[in-house]
């Protein structure tokens, strides 16, 4: 991070057969965004898909299958700002404001189950569309600024209007974590006011960094890297690979293979952070997956005991290795590499630890009401 609060912005998709990556160096300074925010899910919106069901297949290792439904609390204690990753099926360069049920199936697959420790507000903004990653038209920068500007001034409105002196997780997954690795490297980390409200940020498949063998640093000056489930106003970030990241991985390095004219250039004093979302303090741990499934009785999937996580470090990448534990006879289904050992499971960053990233904003709140009052 610069000091004037430049970074390279790192587009990358959750969906689509074929992916580019674009990288775009940002000024600090932005033209206003739009005043009116154009919300995908906040409390009291009907068709909230931050409030869909939660019920559950729970399907082991052995033993018959069962159903879970959790619920969303009641009055939860703080709130959730999710920013969505690239999902837009537009047929244009920046999707409009429009609710389209990719954001929608989206928001129900990544956020909705924290709806069971806060409330989750999640503004539509004109991001980069698959389409444009896939080569049709041309990104500008005032495209990508106009993306994190309207996510800026919803944040914004957010805070004069809704906030309430409540804790604020932030939750982002690809485009979306790099749009919030912005937010809270200009509109967060340097104002204490601000900071005070920080629960965490759970920011996967975006490339955080700091300093080598450090934990605060690189994008964030007082945001720290989290090292316990209960610490409060820190970051969790990761890149979830099944092996090794090759040498032109996408994620999990700084500035490797990226033209230095338009994005980050290796720096060796600084390396890619990686949180385990299931061992925040370190070492391996199981995950607990959860999938949205189809059926609308029952509209999620979980496996336990199927996958084993700890982040590792190793020719220059820093990723969390997400391994099988399937013992003999374990015919349920092992998620695969979907678009290319250079993106990993870049796909499923979240679902496959959302029950420990849900568990950890549980343990997290409470700690920050019990220091906050």
């Amino acid at each position: 991070m610069s000091p004037n609060g430049s970074r390279p912005w790192r587009l990358v998709v959750l969906a689509g057969a074929t992916v580019l990556g674009s990288l775009v160096s940002f000024s600090a300074g932005s033209a206003a965004a739009s005043a009116a925010t154009e919300w995908l899910c906040r409390p009291g919106l009907a068709d909230d898909p931050c409030t869909a069901s939660l019920a559950t297949a729970v399907y082991p290792a052995e033993g018959p299958a069962r159903v879970i439904d959790p619920k969303d609390a009641k009055d939860p204690p703080i709130d959730c700002f999710y920013v969505y990753p690239t999902v837009s099926t537009e047929r244009r360069v920046t999707a409009t404001l429009a609710v389209e049920p990719a954001e929608m199936n989206v928001a129900i697959s990544q956020a909705s189950r924290f709806s069971q420790y806060c409330q989750v507000y999640a503004p539509i903004y004109p991001q980069i569309t698959l389409a444009a990653l896939n080569g049709y038209g041309h990104v500008t920068r005032q495209d990508l600024e106009a993306a994190y500007d309207s996510v800026r001034s919803a944040f914004l409105d957010y805070l004069a209007h809704d906030n309430h002196g409540r804790g604020i997780v932030f939750l982002g997954h690809s485009q979306g974590a790099s749009i919030l690795i912005r937010l809270l490297a200009t509109q967060v980390d340097p104002k204490p006011a601000v900071r005070r409200l920080l629960v965490s940020a759970l920011l996967m498949g975006g490339d955080v960094t700091v300093p080598t063998g450090g934990i605060v640093g690189g994008d964030f000056q007082h945001i720290p890297a989290c090292t316990s489930s209960t610490e409060t106003g820190c970051v969790v970030a990761y890149s979830s690979f099944d092996r090794p990241p090759p040498a032109d991985s996408v994620f999990a390095r700084v500035g490797v293979g990226v033209d230095p004219l338009y994005g980050q250039r290796p720096d060796p004093s600084l390396q890619v952070l990686c949180v385990n979302p299931a061992a925040p303090g370190g070492g391996p741990a199981d995950l607990a997956p959860y999938f949205p499934y189809g059926p609308a009785a029952v509209p999620w999937i979980t496996y336990p005991d199927l996958y084993r996580a700890q982040c590792m470090s190793a020719g220059g990448a820093t990723w969390l290795q997400v391994s099988s534990i399937a013992g003999p006879g374990d015919t349920r289904p092992v998620v695969k590499q979907s678009i290319g050992p250079t993106w990993g499971l870049h796909i499923d960053d979240v679902n496959l630890a959302l029950g420990n990233l849900v568990s950890l904003v549980g343990s997290e709140s409470a700690a920050y009401v019990h220091a906050n009052g």
